[in-house]
């Protein structure tokens, strides 16, 4: 990368994808290299040092560049869904790590350290997402091996202080990984605040179009002994993205500006118009200055503060899943980060030991028109009373 795409503004590199030209043809877009496996050359080595797409691929090239350059990183791996680039980090792990974790996070990865991880011999401790406090008390040097944080959190969109939670874990000599997934890097950048790995869900807004499954991972010290193991895994793994699906990821990503700046404006409207209403409880958006997080939301998100946000439904769970099956526009779906709004009542999806409270349904804002999203929800709260 050329000093002159460090200076850019993540728009352009998005919707240039770097600059990107094929040399041959001057094709704007990158072709699709669907061959699994690469000759060797006659001294026994290989062209470009490929071998076989388990490792690497041409079509990974673009996207891991691009992301490089949001995130400020050295390196990025892509994965065939997020799960599977957490997981490779959790796999990089040996057994008896200490691992600190928020109570507030992504249900299926935490479920997943629960379970798999604790067999696989790793200890947990979950802690109050915004307290830094709490953070650094359960940060043990010597003895704690990763940090993993979360921010905004799923579902109530919690923020966590990186930079203050970084420097405690590094001091303890700890990995710093976060999951950037709601904020993607045009808000936020872990690397800067002093995380070492940056982890994504490109199902949700880096591809953006509910139509790849996708998983990232992005190191700011490709030499690092742990980033070796990681890079071990997603060979070794087997969990990696597929071609076509790299294409797509990247044809996603150079729209990336313009929807993060579209639905944050979208869901900032929507949390204002419904903040003080009087058949909402609460509405939990970190861009409200009734935000527990806010100040810090604040301090370390720029451009906005994202499309996902939730809303407390007055007269409990029924009330809310009644509200949520008459809403037309917000679609009844999980996942977020789409072009499209989607609502889901998230405590029926975790079950009966979800901390969210059933009268919570979460709203991932999409980029239509703003007053027709308003519209759908004060329709769908008249039909539900």
């Amino acid at each position: 990368m050329s000093a002159d795409n460090k200076k850019q503004n993540p728009a352009t590199i998005t919707a240039q994808a770097l600059g990107w030209v094929e040399e041959t043809t001057r094709s704007v877009t990158p072709p699709i290299y669907p061959s699994t496996t690469f000759e060797r050359n006659t001294d026994l080595s290989y062209h470009d040092g490929r071998c076989y797409t388990r490792t690497d691929n041409p079509t990974y090239d673009q996207a891991c560049a691009v992301l490089d350059a949001l995130e400020g990183g050295a390196q990025t791996r892509l994965f065939a869904s997020g799960m599977a680039a957490a997981v490779a980090l959790l796999h990089a792990l040996s057994p008896g790590d200490h691992v600190v974790a928020p109570k507030v996070m992504y249900w299926a990865l935490r479920s997943f350290m629960l379970d798999s991880g604790v067999r696989a011999g790793l200890t947990f401790d979950f802690v109050d997402n915004g307290d830094t406090a709490q953070w650094v008390k359960h940060i043990q040097p010597g003895k704690t091996r990763m940090v993993w944080l979360e921010t905004p959190a799923n579902p109530d969109w919690q923020i966590t202080d990186i930079a203050a939670v970084a420097d405690a874990a590094h001091k303890a000599g700890a990995i710093v990984a976060v999951d950037n997934t709601v904020a993607t890097p045009l808000l936020t950048r872990p690397i800067e605040l002093g995380a070492d790995i940056v982890m994504h869900s490109a199902t949700k807004y880096l591809n953006g179009h509910s139509d790849v499954l996708a998983g990232t991972l992005t190191t700011a010290n490709k030499d690092s002994e742990f980033w070796q193991r990681v890079c071990k895994q997603h060979a070794g793994g087997g969990g990696v993205l597929g071609v076509f699906e790299a294409w797509l990821l990247l044809r996603g990503m150079r729209t990336l500006s313009i929807r993060v700046e579209r639905a944050s404006a979208n869901a900032m409207a929507i949390a204002r118009h419904f903040e003080n209403h009087p058949e909402i409880a609460q509405v939990q958006y970190p861009g409200l200055e009734s935000h527990i997080g806010h100040d810090i939301a604040k301090r370390q998100m720029t451009g906005g503060f994202g499309g996902m946000m939730s809303i407390r439904v007055k007269g409990g769970g029924k009330r809310a899943v009644d509200f949520h099956n008459q809403c037309k526009l917000f679609k009844r779906a999980t996942s977020l980060g789409g072009v499209e709004s989607l609502i889901e009542h998230r405590s029926s999806v975790e079950g009966p030991t979800s901390p969210v409270p059933d009268d919570l349904l979460r709203l991932s804002v999409g980029i239509e028109d703003a007053h027709d999203l308003i519209h759908d929800i004060e329709t769908a709260l008249d039909l539900s009373k």
